[in-house]
């Protein structure tokens, strides 16, 4: 009997890591009925974190919170709390755009997401792991300040509106209510390394993700600076240069603002988690991710457990939605959209093909 570790990302827009574990799983018993499955659902502190958490971590409790959307309009979240006192709190959750019912750069916000972590902190929460991937804005993370106590004015001493479009009326910020951390701290998962301003900043790089054409990213760009510039006039000393304040349409450096740190989102998931134990006590590794490109071994859920593979001495496994380049790290891959003669059938139906990986990848498996 072998032991084998699942432990795959979500197939974003298709189906959860949770889901993908356990089809993935079945498929792979289907053919090695005998094996010792281990289920270990993961996320890089995108769109999952909280379920990956949940699954992972006996005695975890979802607590419900009301929140103003990205989009402006209330809606109905949730964060997570740990036995241990610690926090999760997901941005794709409350403030992400997939909750968006049109793309609006200027005008989505990230109070949904302070106002999360400000429940959190009403609820006792003594520490926070901050998710904040999948974001639908480019504030800063004036949204979620605003949330925790922060004033930000203009010059007549009148609160400026919401997301970057508030920014360009920005003269000067008021941080003398804005909350403290939780005694034991906050962490920000995220893979994302760009700095907040410049040609590799949050407007120029994620902008056109979020609906920005070539003539909105200069102004959203200078709604950054002049955040950034009311910050430091305040006595905020984190520079915009910060590798990572530009994750999350800055929702980075406002988080650093605040005073929280940054860890690689994939490998603090895995830690909390214990899945580097877990893969070191295994005989296979099987993850996946929707798509699998150049990209996917600089951080991310498959790059991470591929490395945790190696460092063990473990084969891994690849099953992703599409592959787009040569895995790396891998004994074996094998795609969805492959198995179901494209990519169309395979989103129209993952986890059937996900089940269809997970046997292939047990028959190939010596």
């Amino acid at each position: 009997m072998s032991t084998v570790v699942f432990a795959p990302d979500s197939f974003k827009g298709s189906a959860t890591a949770a889901e993908v574990a356990s089809a993935l799983a079945a498929g792979w018993s289907s053919v090695r009925p005998g094996d010792r499955i281990v289920l270990a659902p993961m996320a890089d502190g995108g769109e999952g974190t909280l379920d990956a958490f949940e699954v992972a971590v006996p005695g975890s409790v979802r607590r419900p919170v009301r929140v103003t959307g990205p989009d402006g309009a209330p809606r109905d979240a949730s964060w997570l709390l740990l036995p241990d006192g610690i926090a999760v709190v997901e941005l794709a959750e409350t403030s992400g755009i997939g909750l968006m019912p049109a793309l609006a750069p200027f005008d989505a916000r990230t109070t949904g997401f302070g106002q999360a972590i400000a429940a959190a902190l009403d609820a006792g929460a003594t520490g926070l792991l901050l998710a904040i991937g999948g974001s639908a804005s480019t504030d800063g993370g004036a949204g979620l300040l605003t949330a925790l106590g922060a004033r930000l004015l203009d010059a007549g001493g009148d609160a400026v509106g919401p997301g970057n479009r508030g920014l360009a009326g920005l003269d000067h910020s008021d941080l003398a209510s804005l909350r403290a951390l939780p005694t034991g701290g906050a962490r920000i998962l995220s893979d994302v390394t760009s700095p907040l301003l410049g040609q590799d900043g949050a407007a120029a790089v994620f902008g056109p993700q979020k609906g920005a054409g070539p003539a909105d990213v200069p102004v959203l760009e200078a709604g950054l600076a002049r955040f950034a510039d009311a910050l430091r006039e305040a006595g905020v000393t984190v520079d915009p240069a910060t590798p990572g304040a530009g994750a999350a349409g800055g929702t980075g450096f406002g988080l650093l603002a605040w005073g929280a740190t940054i860890a690689p989102g994939a490998a603090a998931v895995g830690e909390a988690l214990g899945l580097p134990a877990a893969v070191a006590g295994a005989d296979a590794v099987v993850t996946g991710e929707g798509r699998y490109d150049e990209q996917s071994a600089a951080g991310k859920v498959t790059g991470y457990v591929a490395g945790l593979a190696s460092a063990a001495g473990v084969p891994a496994l690849l099953a992703a939605g599409s592959i787009a380049a040569e895995p790396c790290g891998f004994a074996g891959a094998v795609s969805l959209a492959g198995l179901a003669g494209g990519a169309a059938a395979a989103i129209e139906d993952p986890l059937r093909w996900a089940t269809a990986a997970g046997a292939q990848l047990a028959r190939a498996w010596v």
